[in-house]
């Protein structure tokens, strides 16, 4: 019997994560970014999950995923008005986590195979 590894199709995988930082291509980063299965945008101008603007959720809406995943650092946080009713009014499926839920939940989506984007805050 021939056995073959199943691989997601994806280029950016999280290979890891901790307070701080999270792991993609074997680069550790420790400041905001998005991603999604074929792309990184790793200088995304956004200091703190608290400082979020809807203006800053266009390049994850311009990812056209089926969901968006936001990892808002290590404490459960809610997010500005202005950004649930962003997200609302986009009409897309998105989850408000923790970041290492949000780095479980990627990982899981993505190996399902469905498009998802995750903007994450280590």
């Amino acid at each position: 019997m021939q056995f073959s590894e199943d691989k997601p199709q994806a280029t950016y995988t999280i290979q890891g994560y901790d307070e701080g930082w999270v792991q993609t291509q074997n680069q550790r980063l420790s400041q905001p970014f998005i991603i999604s299965a074929q792309t990184l945008i790793d200088n995304w101008a956004v200091g703190s999950f608290a400082q979020l603007t809807a203006e800053q959720l266009k390049p994850l809406f311009a990812l056209k995923s089926e969901v968006i995943l936001i990892g808002c650092g290590n404490t459960a946080s809610l997010a500005s008005a202005e950004v649930y009713r962003a997200l609302v009014e986009h009409g897309i499926g998105f989850e408000i986590m923790t970041t290492d839920a949000a780095c479980r939940t990627y990982t899981i989506l993505l190996s399902e195979e469905r498009a998802v984007t995750a903007a994450l805050f280590p």
